[in-house]
């Protein structure tokens, strides 16, 4: 992006020329280009202003430090570092002539994993790891080819997002929310990188849940991966707020985990699906968390499944976690699909990875809502009810594994010929030790 848009001038928003078109040499530290490439910056910013694409660009560059000393202690060596990336970013052929292609933005997102996977646990406050997003959105797709919406109301980077829309053939309008001002502006860059246009998505920066941003709104598929049990106000204003109200009780200050789980499905329209990530907790925690869970099953009647997931697939945290799947109108009223598939997974060095073939598996299970011994099963109300909506996965799907029966007979035969095999021993060390002249060490 910035190596073309250097080397061939100033262009705005839409990639209309703004200046005259220009040449110029990033070979060596000599052609001092900082101050070029933060005009260029700064018109792609400013060519929106007064049109309706401008909130979408307002200040979109503004965590771009390019004086940085993290670059270089001194401005030369900062600008021979900044030349050296666009001469190589020049040498890219970006397939732009191919709409199918989105090597650009691809190459975005693989860098922001990249960067995921070595940030510890700040990582989780921008992405989702792909095989994850890939399960949330094939679950929330099953059945469609076209979307007319998508929201995640703790969007991050916007690449679960974007994952939706390659499951289906179109998606007309991308919605989120983000709370960090910079994870915001990632949101914004990487739609613009991956062609979606400015009237297509409506990202978002606020508080999600103190003060959402998107509160008339209906959508067809809802994706998120919240916080993991994140702090809130619980304010008892919230009484009053239609996403809550009804539930009779909030989400407990120390845990926000059911508090999205309410703004989502307030959020979702009649014929959507949502999917979310969760920590176990979820699943069985009591007091205010168990009576919403209890309401959203027994008087709802919205939950659809719940998968188990293994531990340690997020970065910076090891914790198993779990989606449940939510419906307005569900196909399947009278009972709720459990699947375990925290068994299933591939170690590689200290992160455990989700295959294809354990994607699919997850996937076709839903699908098909089968049930499947020590993998899957279709609870009824009945069971759900007797449980006291407690939806702890062991108690629907059997995993526990049988150890082979002990045959006595044959381990006294076998302690019976170690202590002959000892006595034969003792016997031969006892004749060494004579021959020795030393005692025997018995």
């Amino acid at each position: 992006m910035f190596g073309s848009l250097a080397k061939r001038g100033n262009y705005d928003a839409d990639g209309n020329a703004l200046v005259k078109e220009e040449q110029a040499t990033y070979q060596t530290a000599s052609n001092f280009i900082i101050e070029d490439l933060q005009k260029i910056l700064t018109n792609v910013q400013n060519s929106t202003m007064g049109t309706e694409s401008e909130e979408d660009f307002d200040n979109l560059f503004e965590d771009m430090d390019l004086n940085s000393t993290k670059l270089g202690k001194t401005p030369e060596a900062r600008n021979e570092i900044i030349a050296k990336v666009l001469a190589h970013l020049d040498k890219i052929d970006f397939k732009l002539e191919h709409t199918e292609m989105d090597v650009l933005g691809d190459a975005y997102e693989y860098l922001i994993s990249q960067f995921a996977s070595g940030a510890g646990k700040k990582a989780g406050e921008f992405y989702t790891p792909q095989e994850v997003s890939t399960i949330l959105s094939k679950l929330v797709t099953t059945g469609k080819s076209k979307l007319k919406s998508v929201y995640d109301p703790t969007c991050g980077s916007g690449s679960l997002l974007l994952r939706v829309a390659k499951e289906v053939e179109s998606v007309s309008n991308y919605y989120g929310q983000e709370l960090n001002r910079t994870t915001y502006n990632l949101a914004r860059m990487n739609m613009i990188l991956h062609g979606v246009h400015y009237r297509e998505f409506d990202i978002k920066q606020e508080d999600t849940l103190e003060h959402p941003q998107h509160i008339d709104q209906r959508f067809e598929a809802i994706v998120a991966n919240p916080p993991f049990s994140a702090k809130w106000s619980a304010n008892q204003l919230f009484m009053t707020d239609d996403r809550f109200s009804q539930y009779g009780k909030l989400a407990p200050k120390s845990k926000a985990d059911f508090a999205f789980v309410q703004h989502m499905i307030y959020h979702l329209a009649d014929n959507g699906t949502m999917a979310v990530v969760l920590p176990h907790g979820a699943l069985f925690r009591g007091s205010a968390e168990a009576h919403i869970r209890q309401y959203l099953i027994k008087e709802k009647n919205l939950l659809d499944a719940v998968i188990g997931l293994p531990a340690n697939i997020f970065y910076g945290t090891s914790i198993p976690t779990c989606i449940f799947v939510f419906k307005k109108c569900r196909e399947n009223p009278e009972n709720i699909l459990f699947i375990d598939a925290s068994q299933h997974f591939e170690k590689v060095k200290t992160q455990n990875v989700l295959l294809n073939e354990h994607i699919n598996k997850i996937i076709d299970s839903y699908r098909n809502r089968t049930t499947e011994d020590k993998y899957s099963y279709v609870a009824t109300m009945e069971e759900i009810q007797e449980n006291d909506y407690n939806l702890n996965i062991p108690r629907y799907v059997d995993t526990f594994e049988e150890e082979a029966p002990i045959d006595i007979e044959a381990v006294a035969q076998e302690l019976k010929q170690l202590d002959n095999e000892m006595e034969t021993t003792n016997k031969t060390i006892e004749e060494f030790c004579k021959e020795l002249g030393i005692s025997t060490p018995f």
